[in-house]
């Protein structure tokens, strides 16, 4: 129902900055969120930051409040993750997500499409 190709991914060094782009196509009507996840080795995937497609309200997980911004470009059907201030804790793969479907509020169970990933390494 969508393709989602993540890209900006890369290592960098503790305090420094990443923005990951997220390209959805193949979709026939827009999807009402979308997402960025994470995750490391032996670990489940967490809900990092979400965006409504129609209003721009945001969510994000308590351990990126005030350093990773979401935002969006809808005439390029683009997401983007804005990640500053980065800690070797933040090291893992980046998926991005979309869903149609969503309870209110949004909850990151309710994202059911993803992307290939993106690796991010944050060294100290």
């Amino acid at each position: 129902q969508v393709r989602l190709v993540e890209s900006g991914g890369g290592s960098v060094q503790a305090g420094g900055s990443l923005r990951l782009s997220c390209v959805a196509s193949e979709y026939k009507n827009r999807p009402a969120y979308m997402g960025w996840f994470r995750q490391t080795p032996g670990e489940e995937r967490e809900g990092v930051a979400s965006i409504s497609t129609a209003g721009d309200s945001t969510v994000y997980a308590d351990s990126v409040k005030g350093r990773f911004t979401i935002s969006q470009d809808k005439s390029k059907n683009t997401t983007y993750l804005q990640m500053n201030n980065l800690k070797p804790e933040d090291t893992a793969m980046y998926y991005c997500a979309t869903t149609w479907w969503y309870s209110v509020p949004i909850q990151w169970s309710d994202f059911r499409f993803w992307g290939q990933g993106t690796q991010v390494t944050v060294s100290s």
